[in-house]
């Protein structure tokens, strides 16, 4: 799952994947804006088949954020 949440982030930011790993912080390292988090996340969800609320969004600052997050709740979806 951490590899294909890269793959997208990477592809949104013009990062490459080498780059990011769990640690990487999404406004601190990668200077995303609201615009691009928004973007992701709908991929995200499109993905995995979740809907992640916006005050969720607001909590999540780095990329295993991410992860830990979509890994809790797809297995509670299934």
């Amino acid at each position: 799952m951490l590899e294909k949440i890269i793959e997208i982030i990477s592809e949104q930011l013009s990062v490459p994947t080498g780059e990011l790993n769990a640690n990487t912080a999404l406004f601190d390292d990668l200077s995303a804006d609201s615009l691009d988090i928004v973007e992701i996340m709908m991929r995200i969800e499109d993905e995995y088949g979740v809907k992640v609320p916006d005050e969720d969004i607001i909590e999540m600052k780095k990329i295993g954020d991410i992860v830990k997050y979509i890994e809790g709740h797809t297995r509670k979806e299934k």
